[in-house]
């Protein structure tokens, strides 16, 4: 329900540090916050993802046990760069079970060779990425659907819009509007005219409701491998192999998910490492064959690299079905 409060449970605490837990943080590498977590944020208003000053990293997460909220910070000069977690509600203890997967501890990336100089230099600069596993889809699923075929600026727009609106605010001392995302029912509930004052479409909007309607099912993919976890999300009608990438390499932290269907990647790689810019998908993964079972971590250690083909079309205009 809109605007529903639950009380919070007791804070649970935890300490993650680097040398004797699963997180892989070696001394001289701890875990980049921003790095490793920032793709899970949806624009710089995000209500279920805030950075405060401090340098901590707040997430509001709808988990199987409930609504949670979880504080993650790297404490500077502690051993091997410890990471500290903190979580409140009903999914407390969920979120800090699977905070080292979300931090990165499954993810190896001694497993990743740069072939090419502009990768391996973007590689050592950032020795603190790692890639997260959510173990959540639908919450990395709806938010990609919006992002279908629209700009950045609409699809983090509707987001934002239909989280505070149908979502709660997020448990325990979580920063001033964050908020947890709606549950599955919730999200098959919402009018018709909601949509469209979020600037969803009907396409997109009734994707996001069949989804909903099978999130125990695809919730299950986490316990996949990827491809087949890909697999399970294209079974749904308006969700294809961009959207189940982009879900999978978040919830299932896939470094071999390489998207493909997307509108600037293949340029950019192609751009980056053989100066084609109008590289497509199978040029790309041509491209990236060289790092297959790491595709996904050299395509985004190239688009980190900030090397992009120079602009020469307009960019795209944002839409307007709300008539406002």
């Amino acid at each position: 329900m809109a605007g529903r409060f639950r009380p919070p449970t007791p804070t649970t605490r935890t300490t993650i540090r680097g040398g004797h837990t699963p997180v892989p943080t070696p001394p001289d590498s701890p875990v980049d916050l921003g790095l490793t977590l920032g793709p899970l944020r949806r624009g710089p208003a995000d209500p279920t993802f805030r950075v405060t000053p401090d340098g901590s990293v707040w997430r509001a997460s709808r988990t199987p046990d409930g609504p949670g909220t979880i504080r993650v910070a790297v404490r500077e000069g502690t051993a091997a760069g410890a990471a500290e977690a903190e979580a409140w509600g009903p999914g407390a203890t969920w979120l800090l079970d699977n905070a080292p997967a979300l931090l990165g501890a499954e993810d190896d990336p001694t497993a990743f060779v740069p072939r090419h100089k502009l990768v391996l230099a973007s590689h050592r600069r950032r020795p603190g990425l790692r890639l997260t596993r959510t173990g959540l889809v639908l919450e990395s699923l709806i938010p990609t659907i919006l992002e279908q075929k629209v700009t950045t600026t609409e699809a983090y727009g509707a987001w934002r819009q239909l989280v505070r609106t149908y979502g709660e605010p997020a448990p325990g001392p979580a920063p001033e509007g964050m908020y947890v995302m709606p549950d599955a029912r919730t999200w098959t509930q919402i009018p018709s005219w909601e949509w469209h004052r979020a600037n969803v479409d009907g396409k997109r909007s009734a994707t996001i409701v069949r989804a909903a309607r099978v999130a125990a099912r695809l919730e299950e993919a986490v316990l996949m491998d990827p491809p087949a976890a890909r697999r399970r999300l294209e079974l749904i009608p308006g969700i294809g192999p961009w959207t189940s990438a982009e879900t999978i390499q978040r919830s299932n932290g896939a470094p071999d998910e390489v998207t493909t269907g997307d509108l600037h990647l293949p340029g950019i790689v192609g751009w980056a490492l053989a100066g084609d810019r109008t590289a497509d998908d199978e040029a790309m993964l041509d491209l990236l064959a060289p790092y297959e079972g790491q595709r996904h971590r050299a395509a985004r250690l190239i688009l980190l690299s900030g090397r992009v083909p120079p602009r020469r079309a307009p960019r795209m205009t944002p839409g307007n079905i709300t008539g406002l």
